[in-house]
């Protein structure tokens, strides 16, 4: 019974320890996870600062997993570069390194200190950065406690028959130990939790220094796989290259290090007498050498990933981007020339999105909504694809007519998608409810309606001519539609509540979707306007801070 119980304890304080890197890793992600996110978009340019970032970013997650899953997602969507994210991923295995030579030292007495800070952050703020840094000092707590009572549960473990018997079969089965820490590495997410309950193990001596470090090299191997698994969707084999890659330099480490294994323990035993420290050693020794080798190999094994690996190509996916190409991001020019094309291209989508909506306020064409589906989907894919395409650029080779041009074409692309989303929600919206409903606008109405769509579609034709030649006269010209759209819509308003007051009640309904119809028009102008006609009247002085008269004396 007492075995059972021990075995029980066991469970608990790995599941304590797994839990308290989880609470860490979630709280870190929860307080800076878009900054994160921002910050390892922006640095994976050069395959150096990919290599720090990776490096950096895990640390701070403690989870190389979760790093390699973002840079995972990057390259799947075909934003980044299979070289740049291959040098991250090389820098987030070293990152783990950091986290377990730091909790190879004593700091149990830190434990009720963190948990005291952790647990007043976050019960005396409202959700926030404060509250998700609370989670983290919690988390980093339970970790300690969990590694504490981890060593004193062992000391009786040291006489167990048993357990000996087990953990000497694993020493002379090196491949067998290093597959058992591979698995519980996938199921655990985390390398750092087995690592550091290895080194628990070897510091009590219930792990032979050779079955300790195959362990370790099983563990390296197991934070691989979870990005090939969870990190790909779709079927393209292309989006396989980099989690394959990085697998692949996990392979040939733990190849060379099985076979290098009889001699490993003497090395590290020369650097340190502490076996919880030699683990820890053996696991950065691992991961650095692993880096050095690689990273000047990066260029033709991307280029050996990507001849395994070919892209496939669907010329009918509207959201495959056209222009982007990663060779250019050494040249800043030709880099924004090729986004400002693909933001183009949604401009493009964005009028056949306008006509789709003019034909369905005059006929039944439901079979067309499948294509304005399919369209409005594949512009927030561009559009995400155009601002990840930037934000890896380095500006620091960038001039000040380079930036401003950068901004400009962020704003052009999210304002098209928001114009977009208007038109498929909105407007088509509108259009399919009319006919279930079986009503009919006034035919004054229709007339205007038409009228209006016209004028929106020889707006959006303006747009994408001004974003191309930034024309003064064109952006006063159009940012003054706003106010022929905004008299359109009191005008109408004013009809409706006439309609209203002299008895046609059962017009109302009618009357209010007419408003909303002609809302959604004014708000897709507005888009435009922002989009092309702003960023020129801007940056010549023109735009006033507020529509708000000044206030007199």
């Amino acid at each position: 019974m007492s075995g059972i119980l021990t075995l029980l304890d066991f469970a608990g304080y790995v599941a304590l320890l797994l839990w308290g890197v989880h609470m860490v890793q979630t709280g870190v992600q929860r307080a800076f996870g878009a900054a994160l996110g921002a910050v390892l978009g922006r640095a994976l340019g050069t395959r150096l600062r990919a290599f720090a970032a990776g490096l950096g970013i895990t640390a701070a997650l403690q989870s190389s997993t979760a790093t390699g899953l973002m840079i995972t997602g990057f390259a799947a969507g075909g934003v980044v570069g299979l070289v740049p994210a291959l040098s991250a991923m090389l820098g987030a295995n070293v990152g783990t390194t950091l986290i377990v030579q730091l909790l190879s030292f004593d700091l149990t007495a830190l434990a009720p200190i963190l948990i005291l800070f952790g647990v007043w952050m976050f019960r005396r703020y409202p959700p926030g950065r404060t509250r998700d840094l609370g989670r983290v000092f919690i988390g980093l707590g339970l970790l300690l406690i969990s590694l504490h009572s981890l060593v004193d549960l062992f000391a009786p473990f040291q006489n167990a028959p048993l357990l000996r018997i087990l953990l000497q079969a694993l020493a002379s089965q090196p491949v067998a130990a290093m597959l058992v820490a591979a698995v519980l590495t996938w199921a655990a997410h985390s390398s750092v939790a087995v690592v550091v309950l290895l080194m628990s193990m070897a510091s009590h001596h219930l792990v032979s220094p050779e079955a300790a470090y195959a362990m370790v090299l099983g563990a390296n191997l197991g934070t691989a796989v979870n990005p090939m698994i969870e990190g790909v969707t779709g079927d393209d084999p292309a989006a396989r290259r980099l989690p394959l890659g990085n697998m692949l330099t996990r392979v040939a480490g733990v190849v060379v290090g099985l076979i290098l294994l009889p001699w490993v323990s003497s090395w590290m035993n020369a650097m340190t007498d502490d076996p919880a420290r030699a683990v820890a050693n053996f696991h950065t020794l691992f991961n650095g050498i692993v880096a050095l080798v690689f990273l000047p190999l990066l260029v033709p094994y991307a280029a050996l990933l990507t001849r395994w690996l070919p892209k496939r190509i669907d010329p009918d996916d509207p959201a495959r981007p056209q222009y982007l190409d990663e060779s250019a991001h050494d040249i800043p020019a030709v880099a924004l020339g090729s986004a400002s094309r693909e933001a183009l291209r949604m401009a493009d989508m964005l009028q056949t999105l306008l006509v789709l909506a003019r034909a369905g306020f005059k006929r039944d064409n439901r079979h067309r909504l499948p294509q304005a589906k399919q369209l409005d989907a594949a512009m927030d894919k561009l559009e995400t694809a155009i601002t990840l395409y930037l934000a890896t650029l380095d500006r620091e080779s960038m001039t000040k007519e380079d930036l401003q041009r950068m901004e400009e074409i962020v704003a052009f692309a999210s304002n098209v998608g928001h114009a977009a989303d208007i038109v498929y929600s909105g407007l088509l919206n509108h259009a399919t409810r009319l006919r279930k409903q079986g009503w009919k606008l006034a035919p004054d109405q229709s007339e205007q309606l038409d009228e209006s769509l016209g004028q929106l579609l020889n707006n959006e034709r303006r747009t994408a001519a001004l974003f191309v030649n930034a024309d003064l006269r064109q952006a006063r010209a159009l940012a003054g539609e706003k106010e022929s759209f905004r008299a359109l819509e009191a005008q109408a308003a004013e009809a409706h509540l006439q309609k209203i007051k002299s008895g046609q009640v059962e017009q109302a309904e009618i009357g209010q979707m007419y408003l909303d119809i002609l809302r959604d028009v004014k708000g897709v102008n507005s888009y435009l306007v922002g989009a092309a006609a702003y960023p020129v009247l801007a940056k010549e002085g023109e735009l006033l801070p507020s529509r708000l008269r000044e206030a007199s004396n």
